[in-house]
């Protein structure tokens, strides 16, 4: 019998325990994967096939609806106990290019770098805002853009990975966890290197002096140091001893010292009626950026107590890239909401940390109340309305004389409203507008962009209907509507009023699963340009002065991929576009939240 141990720290005291992946089998698997079904693989085709697609499957895969309440441990088990040892993918030799050296044609300084995009925006006030040099495409550009190659992530059903490129190397990772590093103009690859869980972090590569760094976090709580060059591990640590924690958010870098933003699965865990909700408390964790060495480490909730047959407070997760504000000494996040009762005052808000030391400086919380879990009614608690915070504050200038000249942090949120705040007022709002209806997949989702002159806010707004099938094959249990959700709005920042909106494009052919209207997709805006990708597959590029498309493209389709991996496109969710050097980058396919599955980083040029 195949047993996993593992190190599990809960509530500050440390345990062993052992997992049987034969065990986890008949309780989870053995239902579906025992019956005589065409569209279920049977027991016999999943030993065939490597322990590490099987984990990548569960992880974030088709099988992620299933995963959702299996421990990390009951995940490895179980994949152990089936799979074989055999890699999980082999790259062909001729995917590689042929001179496989990285180099950076900046010096050690980083005083003339060329064209870059550098973890999840390219400016520290997180404004997702390309400059017309570094982007290199015009309007008359952007709309003659064409497919100039694609590349598959072998095995995966998600791209969800933001690449980072600097002086024509693009870096990103993959649902399967591995990190690729590639030609940024070719899409041909030059190392490989694989992370222990998923990676969905945006990769950030810091300057260190001889070469670059490329730090990022995965989705089982792993942070990471890479060498750029040759893909070496520097170090890693594991962040959060939590078995539910997740490194979603990207992180940033300030004089030595990187900034990781730590989230959760475990309110999804909670579905499960005999987990205990909920222990898991949102954070960010400061660590010297050389060696990985701790500085602070900063939660968003006290430590849980049990109250009754719950535990809490819990949740406040920080799942988007915290933003920098040099000037104050500070360090911006926004929080998810609350798990488990009591609800806290840093659920939902936007929190100000002190660079050098974490303490929390000051909270302004725009949902009060909001706890919520997949178990929460279960529970007997009043569940809702999920309205946390999935996308980071951007901090901007007014640069305006009536105004005051003053700073602004930008803040869209999942109930459909976007705020700006007084960072020098402790969080005052001073506007706020409505752009969506707000649910739990709804408003603002993964990111909104700026411009110096307004803010560019697209609406999720994702809606369901129930799916009824007899069919034990069929995962859903609902389908998207195409109909309804999206929508991209240009907010003027002095004072919050509605320039232009652009309705959403209802372009869902009949009986595809997964296509809908809305737009979670983050936001990316370069001057005079807007671009926005949909769960309909679609990456399209507006006009900032007036919301109308200059080019739109389907990449829910097939493709020939310069890995010679089979590759299909799929709904845009999370990431946005990436322009550097007049190419833009986009990455397609997301099967979680219902959504069309995909598998490709697409590249798009003029030339």
């Amino acid at each position: 019998m195949i047993r996993v141990y593992f190190l599990a720290a809960a509530l500050g005291t440390t345990m062993f325990a052992a997992v049987s992946g034969e065990e986890v089998f008949k309780q989870r698997c053995a239902g579906c994967h025992e019956q005589n079904n065409p569209r279920i693989p049977q027991v016999d085709t999943l030993r065939k096939l490597p322990a590490a697609r099987i984990l990548r499957t569960l992880n974030w895969g088709v099988m992620g609806n299933v995963a959702y309440t299996m421990s990390i441990a009951e995940r490895e088990a179980v994949a152990s106990y089936l799979g074989t040892a055999a890699p999980s993918v082999t790259v062909a030799p001729a995917a590689f290019c042929a001179d496989r050296a990285v180099r950076f044609t900046s010096d050690a300084k980083g005083k003339t770098p060329q064209p870059q995009w550098n973890g999840w925006s390219p400016g520290i006030n997180n404004s997702r805002y390309q400059s017309i040099q570094a982007a290199g495409l015009t309007l008359d550009g952007v709309q003659r853009l064409k497919l100039k190659w694609a590349f598959a992530y072998d095995g995966d059903t998600t791209a969800f990975a933001q690449p980072t490129i600097i002086d024509g190397n693009l870096f990103t990772g993959s649902a399967g966890g591995v990190i690729h590093a590639l030609d940024a103009k070719t899409g041909c690859i030059r190392w490989t290197y694989d992370a222990r869980g998923p990676v969905r972090s945006s990769i950030l590569a810091v300057n260190t002096g001889k070469g670059y760094s490329l730090l990022f976090g995965d989705q089982l709580g792993w942070f990471y140091s890479l060498d750029a060059a040759t893909g070496r591990e520097l170090w890693k640590k594991k962040i959060e001893e939590h078995d539910a924690a997740r490194l979603t958010g990207s992180p940033v870098e300030y004089n030595g010292t990187v900034f990781v933003p730590v989230a959760s699965w475990e309110e999804n865990r909670a579905i499960s009626a005999d987990y205990a909700c909920c222990t898991f408390r949102g954070s960010v964790a400061a660590l010297r950026a050389r060696d990985g060495a701790p500085v602070w480490h900063t939660y968003t909730v006290d430590v849980p107590k049990q109250i009754g047959k719950l535990w809490g407070p819990s949740g406040a997760p920080v799942w988007s890239a915290p933003t920098l504000d040099i000037a104050r000494g500070l360090l911006y996040v926004t929080t998810g909401d609350n798990y488990s009762p009591p609800a806290t005052a840093t659920s939902d808000a936007v929190l100000a940390l002190d660079l050098k030391f974490g303490k929390i400086v000051w909270s302004r919380q725009l949902s009060a109340g909001d706890i919520f879990s997949g178990g929460c009614s279960r529970q007997g608690i009043a569940c809702g309305p999920d309205f946390d915070f999935g996308s980071s504050a951007i901090l901007v200038n007014t640069g305006n004389v009536r105004s005051g000249n003053r700073d602004l942090l930008l803040a869209g949120q999942k109930s459909g409203v976007v705020y700006a705040l007084d960072p020098a007022r402790k969080g005052e709002i001073v506007w706020q507008i409505r752009v969506g209806k707000g649910s739990t997949n709804g408003g603002v989702q993964w990111g909104m962009a700026a411009d110096g002159q307004n803010v560019y806010a697209a609406v999720s707004d994702l809606a369901r209907a129930a799916v009824r099938s007899s069919d034990p094959a069929d995962l859903r249990t609902s389908n998207l509507d195409p109909n309804v959700g999206g929508g991209l709005h240009a907010i003027r920042i002095v004072d919050g009023a509605k320039i232009w909106s652009a309705e959403p494009q209802h372009t869902c052919p009949e009986n595809r699963a997964g296509c809908s209207p809305a737009q979670p997709a983050a936001v990316t805006v370069t001057p005079g340009i807007v671009f926005s990708g949909s769960v309909d597959g679609h990456m399209r590029a507006y006009s900032s002065e007036d919301g109308r498309i200059l080019w739109d493209f389907d990449t829910a389709r097939e493709y020939s991929t310069v890995n010679g991996v089979k590759g299909h496109g799929g709904s845009i969710d999370g990431p946005g576009a990436v322009v550097v050097d007049g190419m833009v980058y986009v990455n397609s396919g997301y099967s979680r939240q219902n959504g069309m599955p995909g598998n490709v980083l697409l590249a798009f040029g003029t030339d």
